[in-house]
């Protein structure tokens, strides 16, 4: 199975949940007892061994904050 790894601008995620409702192994969730710069609770990965840097959650965020690595 393919491995990938993800990396969240924490800063300017403004928590939509638009990446958690989308990622088919379901690794992503918002961090409740947190808040960022912007004062929203910013998305977390809770799995990252299951990353199978599919991309999905990369491109639905409207804000560009996730980047999605493939590793070989």
């Amino acid at each position: 199975m393919a491995k990938g790894s993800i990396r969240i601008n924490i800063d300017k995620c403004k928590g939509c949940e638009l990446c958690v409702a989308s990622c088919p192994k379901k690794i992503l969730k918002i961090h409740d007892s947190t808040l960022n710069a912007m004062g929203h609770h910013p998305v977390s990965v809770t799995d990252k061994e299951n990353c199978t840097g599919c991309g999905i959650c990369g491109l639905m965020c409207p804000d560009g904050v996730i980047s999605v690595y493939r590793e070989d």
